[in-house]
């Protein structure tokens, strides 16, 4: 038996007749669509998207796509747990300009990085507690510091996203190169690729693509902390000599003997490049919502787990990095020196991770295979915190009106599809246009970041401040005076580190990001314009206006090529409405058919006065459109009626044959004002076959019609079963 209806309001029990995704347009659509159209991009598109991203769910099982801890800490956390494979990396690399003496103070620059990353997951366990509803930055700058704040912090945050799949994805193929030299080859072709591959993958739901993300999450961590205490062992109490196999080279300092001003601005260089282990914990603020209840305190307790984690495997692997004597340079082939010889162009620089995993397991051995491939596939798959904020950020901001409303409807597996195209497709640009290179890429990396956590930190001193100003209860007001303590310093600090990425990696890409930021902004800033302007003309009027007011006739106008049966049944169709004035009306492109035309009206002696109009052009388009306004401007209170035969044909190479005048004409008469098109269909045989199909699959319905009311939703189908009942 079907299930009962679990919502008994009407509007929610419509359905559509079976055969509308053969006579129907799709609800909202702003003009009529030609029937066939709809169909064949139905069957053309369902099966392999459905073999790609699955069987469609449907809306009353979203709460079964919310995540427990062990789920949402790879699916939100694997960015800055992944990020250890490549900021040690880059603190090297900065460090490396002043040569090998100044990696001694990558152990402070470790310290540093550690101290603010524990600030800032802190400060956001605040933010988790206040803000449960997923706004995250954007929400709690936009309450407490106004729209303006809210839409930078957004804007910063849809940068950052954009490049953490950029980064991601282009660190996670140098890792993979390391063992397989093709990809390393054709890096950005592979690049683009992955991309694409973890499009599809998320497209699938985020429960989905957690459960993928999760096992390859789990082994890095595991890896790496494997690398980590059996590094300590080896060192610390066999006393063995870990080498790197970059130990034996030597630096050749770009800036030798830095000391002073130049120095303490290579060390907040370097310190900059190292934040980027920072980078994704404000995902988890962002995505409250798909936490399952408690959701505060079950993301509260997944962000203190991703620091606690980060920076234990960041520091783990500078120690190492340093124990096992690796060399890093921005400029390999020059700066690296064997037996005091450039190591030329052929060199390819290893990850530091991938040195140390040499260093400590041996190179080439299973321990050091299995962590390079984990590095390699998490990476990838660190771009999945971007995949999964980025389509919810978008998502808010759209019903806020300040994106396409497109980016608020979740697809078929209720995942924000539009979304995650649009973060996969401004990535994929940004790879092709970057190579792929990480060292290109980074200097444009956590500015958005910074710029989201210090606004957001701020805007929660101010939401404390508002609370505490109305708080009476000695224990509250104690809580809230230190979780405004928290905010506050995380607001300083993050405020002082936001300067110094400003200041040290303008030059070097990171004006980029900021171009992005203010694009987005004032992309944004002119959509919701757009969107209030629309609104404020919609608007329906207290008293009764000119749309309220009955027109004073209906001309109706049906337009004929030939007298055929189509032609017949819109004239008969046009009578039936008892306009105040009809007739027919042809373009004279060819005078012999339009002669044969205007014998063979006479001879049926059809009571509708048939109107000829010349086109020298041999144009239909333009002299029907000015007729129309012709006739507007002699009667501008009267309302025309243009009504099309159509024909509805079965296949899809058919549809290509016909009606695409009408299709023509149909998008010109839509922008002029008091003009109403009807299309009076004729199905032909051939369309027998397409009601056939969409019979035999009309089990299914269109994404969206149970969100919209437009079909009631029955007992759960089997699985494979698909098929086209509304032509969305």
């Amino acid at each position: 038996m079907p299930r009962p209806v679990s919502n008994p309001h009407p509007a929610y029990r419509v359905r559509r007749p079976r055969q509308a995704c053969v006579n129907a347009p799709p609800a909202g659509a702003s003009g009529p669509i030609p029937p066939l159209t709809i169909l064949c991009v139905s069957k053309l598109t369902d099966v392999p998207k459905r073999i790609l991203i699955g069987r469609a769910l449907r809306s009353d099982r979203l709460g079964e796509t919310l995540l427990p801890k062990r789920i949402a800490l790879p699916v939100f956390a694997s960015d800055p747990l992944s990020s250890v494979a490549y900021a040690p990396g880059e603190v090297l690399l900065v460090l490396s300009i002043a040569g090998a003496s100044a990696y001694a103070f990558s152990p402070w620059i470790a310290a540093a990085v550690v101290v603010l990353m524990f600030t800032v997951v802190a400060s956001y366990r605040q933010n988790v507690r206040a803000y449960p509803s997923g706004g995250g930055d954007y929400e709690v700058a936009q309450t407490n510091l106004g729209p303006r704040a809210g839409l930078g912090v957004a804007s910063a945050l849809l940068v950052d996203y954009v490049l953490t799949v950029a980064v991601s994805i282009s660190s996670g193929v140098e890792n993979l190169g390391s063992a397989i030299p093709f990809v390393v080859e054709h890096k950005t072709l592979s690049a683009i690729a992955i991309i694409v591959l973890l499009t599809l993958m998320n497209l699938r739901g985020v429960k989905e693509s957690g459960r993928l993300f999760a096992i390859p999450t789990y082994v890095f961590v595991t890896g790496v902390f494997a690398l980590v205490l059996w590094g300590a062992f080896r060192g610390l109490v066999l006393g063995d000599t870990m080498r790197a196999p970059t130990a034996d080279l030597e630096i050749q300092a770009e800036q030798p003997g830095l000391a002073g001003f130049a120095l303490f601005f290579l060390l907040l260089r370097a310190f900059s490049s190292g934040c980027a282990a920072l980078t994704g914990v404000e995902a988890i603020s962002n995505g409250v919502p798909a936490f399952r209840k408690p959701k505060s305190r079950n993301a509260a307790a997944t962000l203190a787990l991703m620091g606690g984690l980060a920076v234990t495997m960041f520091c783990g692997i500078i120690a190492l990095a340093l124990a096992t004597d690796v060399k890093m340079a921005e400029n390999p082939a020059h700066d690296l020196l064997r037996d005091g010889t450039p190591v030329g162009s052929d060199y390819t620089q290893e990850p530091v991770i991938s040195q140390v995993s040499a260093a400590v397991f041996g190179d080439g051995s299973l321990p050091f295979l299995l962590l390079a491939a984990a590095t390699a596939l998490v990476l990838f798959l660190a771009a999945n915190t971007a995949y999964n904020g980025f389509p919810l950020l978008g998502s808010i901001l759209a019903q806020d009106r300040y994106l396409p409303r497109q980016l608020h409807t979740r697809g078929d597996r209720l995942a924000f599809s539009n979304g995650i195209v649009l973060l996969a497709a401004a990535a994929a640009v940004l790879v092709y246009l970057y190579d792929a290179e990480v060292t290109r890429l980074i200097q444009l990396y956590i500015v958005g970041v910074f710029v989201s956590f210090t606004l957001s930190q701020t805007g929660m001193v101010r939401h404390w401040n508002r609370l505490l100003a109305t708080e009476t209860d000695p224990a509250a007001r104690r809580r809230m005076l230190r979780s405004r303590a928290i905010n506050a310093f995380g607001a300083f600090f993050t405020g002082l580190v936001l300067i110094v990425v400003l200041v040290t990696k303008f030059t070097h890409g990171a004006w980029v990001a900021l171009l992005g930021m203010a694009i987005f902004y004032v992309t944004m800033t002119s959509i919701r314009r757009h969107y209030d302007r629309v609104a404020e003309e919609l608007a329906a009027p207290d008293e009764p206006g000119e749309d309220s007011v009955r027109p004073a006739r209906v001309h109706s106008i049906v337009l004929v090529s030939k007298i055929h049966r189509p032609t017949l049944r819109a004239v008969a169709y046009a009578k039936l409405m008892r306009s105040d004035r009809l007739e027919a009306l042809s373009i004279n492109v060819d005078p012999a058919e339009t002669k044969a035309l205007t014998e063979d009206w006479e001879r049926r002696g059809l009571d509708v006065p048939l109107k000829i109009l010349d086109s020298p052009y041999r144009e239909i388009t333009r002299p029907v459109v000015e007729y129309v306004k012709s006739l507007r401007r002699e009667s501008p209170r009267d309302v025309i009626s243009v009504i099309i035969p159509e024909y509805v044909v079965g296949h899809w190479y058919e549809q290509l044959l016909h009606n695409q005048s009408a299709l023509r004409l149909k998008g010109r008469l839509l922008f002029t004002p008091g003009v109403m098109v009807t299309s009076v269909p004729y199905q032909l045989r051939s369309s027998e076959a397409a009601k056939q199909r969409a019979r035999k699959n009309q089990e299914w319905s269109a994404p969206g019609s149970v969100r919209r009311g437009l079909v009631e939703p029955g007992p759960k189908r089997p699985a494979g079963r698909t098929g086209s009942n509304g032509g969305e």
